[in-house]
């Protein structure tokens, strides 16, 4: 289980949880659970709605349909179950271009639900497919066409 977001406050009174996350939550596979702990045991819950406020989100998640529901959960962390994802190909070490100009090489990844991310020095690209131009795994270079203003 990873953390993916933190619910700060209740937000309306039909059970709204304003939440922070460094996680797109609106990537999350619907269907999928989402889990808060209560008295040591993971719950599980569904996504109902999740609507961008800022840099944070408002969730409604099922079961939770009161303002006295959402107040017993402030404070608490939502959790994924992200073990059943596969890991991304091992890119560390690969040298990165955008287009024909060099990024630098990859440092580190990121397997962050939805939306696995590559560092390459400080910069964190998203490895989307849409972006990948070519991958050659002989010569371990990915290039990439990735959109204006993303560094």
């Amino acid at each position: 289980m990873l953390a993916i977001a933190r619910i700060l406050k209740s937000y309306g009174t039909d059970g709204g949880l304003l939440v922070s996350s460094d996680v797109d939550l609106e990537t999350l596979e619907k269907g999928e659970p989402v889990y808060i702990v209560y008295d040591g045991l993971e719950v599980p819950f569904f996504i109902s709605a999740c609507t961008p406020k800022g840099s944070r989100y408002i969730l409604h998640l099922t079961d939770i349909c009161s303002l006295e529901d959402a107040d017993e959960v402030v404070g608490r962390d939502i959790l994924a179950d992200v073990s059943e994802e596969p890991d991304g190909p091992d890119f560390i070490g690969w040298t990165v271009y955008d287009g024909k100009t060099l990024l630098g090489v990859v440092t580190d990844d990121a397997p962050i639900p939805g939306n696995y991310c590559l560092y390459v020095g400080e910069l964190m690209i998203p490895l989307h497919e849409d972006f990948i131009v070519s991958v050659d795994p002989e010569r371990r270079e990915l290039v990439l066409n990735l959109p204006v203003g993303l560094y």
